[in-house]
């Protein structure tokens, strides 16, 4: 895609407003998106969760039907805006394996590994349902399917009562969990993070440019769900920075795969690189179940997506400007090393400011 627009100088209507559409989607999630997880944490799962899927299933038809009837730009952005309620279905999942698992670490540690790796294979099935969808019946059915899919699977997962846990009402206001020690640092870590992933993908797409950017790019999703699922058995964690620092060090392969002008070089780089990921999620998300009070554990866990998703956007937006400006696409491939860097310096940082407060205490 980004190659396309470097032949060309006009750039396509449709593309401007995407983008656009798309960065006010995530600019209303950064903002809905914590409060929906508070009232989660206060109410229940099931009783937040299931309307505030129901008003974005219908932001998501909305948006369907202006794009089908060519409504003003304006209703693109508001019917995108209402999916914002979208509860964080990962952060609610991974709040069920704390509540059952509280106290026996070692099963925590497993039950996280094994949530990253379904996370990763849905990432890998996803665009290829969509795609597959996209060209056989019309061009809305992948988003339409994708509706039906949240809806389904979140009525099939509020269901699960058992499993739920129980709602701590809160008996002082509580303050910002940002000021919870740790937490903060750590969500710039995830900031840095999720810029590594952004950018990999958009610069993958400039490089490879055709049918095979897809099955390529998934790779590096397939990598994660190995390593996340061999990880899982590990008795014992790594440390966040030891898995940035291997993070950091994988992340050069692509480099190297695509400076050999060979589309299977590169593609094992991203394999391989790959694996570095659901370990360095799985320990940063483990932290921030550690950090945040049980009864806001919710609302935690979306701070942490949350931070993700912008650290997404702004590596896609800086990577996307490489490939357009890098003398070749293959520099733009220092990106998503650099922002791994940057992720472990701020590890390290916030490991040295913990140990130090600790010290004090």
């Amino acid at each position: 895609m980004w190659a396309q627009a470097r032949q060309s100088s006009r750039r396509p209507p449709g593309l401007c407003h995407a983008g656009a559409v798309t960065g006010t989607g995530l600019a209303a999630t950064a903002v809905v998106a914590p409060w929906t997880a508070r009232l989660v944490d206060r109410y229940g799962q099931a009783r937040v969760a299931v309307p505030a899927t129901a008003l974005a299933v219908l932001g998501s038809l909305a948006l369907l039907l202006c794009v089908r009837f060519e409504a003003p730009a304006w209703t693109l952005f508001a019917a995108y805006a209402a999916t914002a309620t979208t509860p964080n279905t990962g952060g609610m999942s991974r709040a069920r394996w704390a509540h059952l698992h509280r106290g026996d670490a070692a099963t925590l540690h497993t039950a996280n590994a094994f949530e990253q790796a379904v996370d990763e294979l849905c990432f890998m099935l996803g665009p290829v349902l969509a795609a597959l969808l996209c060209s056989a019946l019309f061009p809305e059915a992948g988003t339409l399917a994708g509706a039906v899919l949240l809806l389904t699977g979140v009525l099939v997962f509020a269901a699960q009562r058992s499993t739920e846990p129980p709602v701590s009402p809160r008996t002082t206001a509580g303050g910002s969990l940002l000021r919870t020690p740790g937490l903060a640092p750590l969500l710039a870590v995830f900031l840095a993070t999720g810029a590594v992933f952004g950018a990999m993908e958009v610069v993958t797409l400039a490089y490879v440019d055709g049918p095979a950017a897809g099955p390529v790019l998934a790779l590096q999703a397939a990598g994660s769900c190995a390593a996340g699922l061999v990880y899982g058995r590990a008795r014992r964690g790594a440390g966040l920075a030891a898995c940035l620092a291997a993070m950091t060090v994988l992340m050069t392969l692509p480099l190297l795969g695509a400076s050999t002008g060979s589309l299977l070089a590169l593609a094992g780089g991203l394999l391989v690189a790959g694996m570095a990921t659901a370990p360095t999620m799985v320990t940063g998300m483990t932290l921030v179940q550690r950090l945040t009070p049980p009864a806001r554990l919710n609302e935690g866990m979306t701070l942490a997506v949350t931070a993700l998703l912008a650290g997404v956007a702004a590596g896609s937006a800086t990577g996307g400007w490489a490939a357009e400006h890098a003398p070749t696409t293959t520099y733009a491939f220092l990106l998503p090393a650099a922002a791994a860097a940057a992720a472990l310096v701020l590890a390290v940082v916030r490991s040295a400011g913990m140990t130090k407060a600790r010290r004090s205490s």
